[in-house]
């Protein structure tokens, strides 16, 4: 990898971005460890969207995002509009990427999922499972990297945990990397190994129980916030 460290496998350095002419993103550096799970919150409108789709090429920027040669990254955007209402299998969904019978069936079994799913219609599937799916959808092609955009947004609390769980069992069993938006305190507590606070600008960056300070947080959302120091068993 040139010029980066052996375990850093994205490093972005003064990266901004303009949409109509404002601001988006301004000077927003951070590096990203094989392993890392990392949350990036901060207040609607913060540019937690577009720094992901700044990630993926997918918007013009200025400033350096620098991947590990060869790097394989899956996706899975907050919403997919309509797409549950359209008359299609969960195995037609699959076919949409291009991915075999057999691949989508051995990821899925995989991953817990029973084989009645394959035939069944995405709009007859809860928000949970439905979510589940855009996670197995994603990990087609074995990437190393996961981008998730608010991946509970529209999901119960029930459904929340279980999705969250489920991306850390993908994690370790997979030897994953994962950036994930999400507004949840108690999930940046509980399953990143670092957090970016973002608001334009990067507010704080480090491990949760460095970064995350009353302070920090009246900085990121503009107001003070009540604040608990979470602890979690092993």
């Amino acid at each position: 990898m040139c010029g980066m460290e052996t375990d850093v496998i994205l490093r972005v350095q003064n990266l901004s971005l303009e949409l109509d002419h404002q601001a988006v993103i301004e000077d927003v550096s951070f590096t990203v460890k094989k392993g890392d799970l990392i949350t990036i919150m901060g207040p609607n409108g913060a540019g937690k969207t577009v720094l992901l789709k700044c990630l993926l090429n997918l918007l013009p920027y200025t400033g350096t995002i620098e991947w590990e040669k060869g790097i394989k990254i899956g996706y899975v955007p907050q919403r997919l509009p309509f797409i549950k209402d359209i008359p299609m299998s969960v195995m037609d969904f699959f076919a949409l990427k291009k991915a075999s019978e057999q691949e989508a069936r051995e990821k899925m079994q995989a991953l817990g999922f029973k084989e009645d799913l394959f035939e069944r219609k995405i709009g007859e599937l809860s928000s949970g499972q439905f979510q589940q799916i855009l996670i197995v959808w994603s990990m087609i092609g074995n990437p190393h990297v996961l981008l998730f955009d608010e991946p509970t947004s529209g999901v119960d609390i029930t459904g929340e945990e279980s999705i969250y769980h489920f991306l850390a069992k993908l994690k370790e069993e997979h030897n994953l990397t994962i950036l994930l938006v999400t507004h949840d305190l108690s999930v940046v507590y509980q399953f990143s190994t670092r957090v970016i606070c973002l608001n334009r600008q990067v507010i704080c960056y480090g491990s949760p129980h460095d970064a995350l300070t009353p302070e920090s947080l009246q900085n990121l959302y503009g107001t003070k916030m009540k604040y608990y120091q979470h602890k979690h068993e092993s």
